[in-house]
């Protein structure tokens, strides 16, 4: 029972269209309040909005605890079936409702309830582990997005910027000279890489959602770091970077998640390490980055169609930073690779020395100022804040530096025709640094 206005919530539905029937009578109750005779004050609208709000939790509840319900009732159903002769099985997984019906509830259950679900038969973990929930899921176009970041050497964590839950991942088992190298992170379909180099070669660390486990990933058809990469549903793409000797490198290859295997793609037009990249308008694009013979940022960015398979280059796509104030300009080899996310196919950019986020107009080829970057997401040249699209967010992981530790903080913006306005989401004792930060959509 919610405080004030009464909208009761019935714990003991005996189906699903009583079920929904209750649902709507809430939505309708909340709709006939907000449209009483009496204006509402300041104070009631408050109320109204956060009751909704508490509202919708609530019936989020009542459809897990609904299904929750069904799922437990399983044992017990199947197992009167056998002492009635009946031939059932759990393959129909919600017995009552039958298999079709029940994983397209399933589909609309948030991905961290199923490892709950995952635990209950055979069946719902074959279901799950097997990733095909996230495969009809990605054909029904239901994604949900979750950061995941490392704070600390080899410890990773998940944080759910809908729900505001946290999760911590396995730790990583790998060697002490892997710890110490340069790490590149890429989340994938349901797959997050962790790239970085062993005693005599490079390795690739990928963890699985499905079995909640690191495991050894299949090494690319010419090992690098130091690249730029951006996922598009279950492929990535991964460009420039180094190879074992430090040669930079201009060729680019394609991931499949789905498949675990790589495709190594046609050369780009200048080859780059340090630089970054993203996609847009269903192309791949490599933005900055450190080229051969040049000490300095190249400006250029460059695009992959993937239909016509080839490159384009971009003049100025990214131009060398003002420095008429006279202020020190750090050596393009101790600056983190350009800060880039894309939310509904526009490109931002932190522009962490300026404390800014800018917008990039592509019919002019510009950056334009928005706005200013959370005061408290601090960095080292950049490194140590990470900058991401989020669904239809911007997000913002960083902190204040602290001697001893630290908090990280999650704030997030959803971009619109006005200057950011930061919303803490969360923080945490993690310290305040993020070594590598990537986001998953599935």
């Amino acid at each position: 029972m919610l405080e004030g206005p009464a909208f009761r919530v019935s714990r003991q539905l005996t189906s699903s269209c009583e079920r929904e029937s209750t649902w709507t009578c809430n939505a309708y109750c909340a709709i006939e309040h907000s449209k009483s005779k009496r204006h509402l004050e300041v104070g009631d609208e408050d109320f109204l909005r956060m009751s909704s709000k508490r509202l919708g939790v609530f019936v989020k509840e009542e459809r897990v605890k609904g299904l929750h319900d069904l799922l437990i009732s399983q044992p017990r159903q199947l197992n009167i079936g056998c002492q009635n002769g009946d031939q059932s099985n759990s393959s129909s997984l919600i017995h009552q409702i039958g298999r079709d019906i029940s994983i397209n509830c399933l589909l609309h259950c948030s991905r961290s309830d199923y490892g709950s679900i995952a635990s209950l038969n055979k069946s719902f973990r074959s279901l799950i582990r097997t990733g095909e929930l996230y495969r009809l899921r990605r054909q029904m176009g239901i994604v949900e997005h979750w950061v995941y970041f490392s704070c600390n050497l080899l410890e990773w964590e998940s944080f759910d910027p809908v729900c505001l839950r946290w999760m911590h991942l396995p730790r990583m088992t790998s060697n002490e000279c892997f710890m110490c190298s340069d790490k590149e992170s890429l989340a994938v379909g349901t797959e997050l890489l962790v790239f970085g180099k062993e005693i005599r070669s490079h390795v690739i660390y990928k963890y699985s959602i499905l079995t909640n486990s690191w495991s050894v990933g299949r090494e690319m058809n010419e090992p690098r770091c130091l690249f730029g990469s951006a996922s598009l549903g279950e492929v990535a793409i991964v460009a420039g970077g180094c190879d074992p000797a430090g040669k930079i490198l201009g060729s680019a290859e394609l991931y499949n998640s789905d498949t675990g295997t790589w495709e190594s793609l046609p050369r780009m037009n200048k080859p780059r390490k340090m630089c970054s990249g993203v996609f847009m308008d269903g192309n791949f694009y490599v933005i900055g980055g450190i080229g051969v013979g040049n000490p300095n940022v190249l400006t250029c960015g460059e695009m992959y169609d993937l239909k016509t398979r080839r490159w384009h280059e971009i003049p100025n796509m990214f131009p060398a930073r003002n420095t008429e104030t006279g202020e020190r300009e750090p050596p393009a080899a101790a600056k983190a690779p350009p800060l880039l996310a894309v939310v509904k196919n526009e490109l931002y950019a932190a522009y962490y020395s300026e404390n800014e986020v800018r917008k990039y107009e592509k019919e002019r080829n510009l950056w334009s100022t928005v706005g200013r970057l959370p005061e408290r997401a601090d960095s080292m040249n950049g490194w140590g804040l990470a900058f991401r699209a989020c669904g239809d967010q911007l997000i913002v992981i960083g902190g204040p530096r602290a001697l001893g530790g630290g908090v990280i903080e999650v704030n997030a913006w959803v971009p619109d025709q006005g200057p950011p306005q930061w919303s803490l989401l969360a923080s945490k004792h993690l310290g305040s640094f993020v070594y590598n930060c990537a986001v998953m959509g599935c």
